[in-house]
């Protein structure tokens, strides 16, 4: 069983399906850009997400992960440059697609949310030095980013 979007309009359904690409692209944003790591990372979780994510949201994947590269270029070719005006910008589009994800009711809401989270942290774990964690596997304020 899967969520159903027949009662969201294109535009909406167009719009959510790039929930994955504005979270992804806010979590990279530390640095004020999209570097290959976290492109490559990111392009390659969409892909797993489509058969590791929550059956609720598998169809949603699949779809996500059609369009993620070109989508992902796409929208940070258009974004600002700068992390502060790249936040404002990112940000204010999770804002209209949060306007969505509440349609969808409280269990799907929290599904998608939990998805998203994933996703945030997969990224922003892209330049996570496995050394750190070879040498300290228990987390170490200042050297983990756990």
């Amino acid at each position: 069983m899967t969520i159903k979007f027949n009662y969201l309009s294109p535009g909406e359904y167009k719009l959510l399906l790039k929930f994955p690409v504005y979270v992804s692209l806010l979590a990279a944003n530390t640095d004020g850009k999209l570097d290959d790591t976290e492109k490559h990372s990111a392009i390659e979780f969409a892909h797993v997400k489509t058969y590791s994510s929550d059956p609720l949201l598998a169809d949603f994947f699949k779809e996500v992960n059609g369009n993620f590269e070109r989508n992902l270029k796409e929208l940070n070719n258009s974004l600002p440059q700068g992390k502060a005006k790249r936040d404002v910008a990112i940000k204010a589009e999770l804002n209209n697609i949060e306007s969505i994800v509440s349609k969808l009711g409280p269990k799907n809401k929290a599904v998608f949310h939990q998805s998203m989270k994933t996703f945030k942290e997969h990224i922003s774990r892209a330049h996570h030095n496995i050394l750190v964690d070879l040498l300290f596997p228990i987390p170490i304020a200042g050297l983990s980013d756990y």
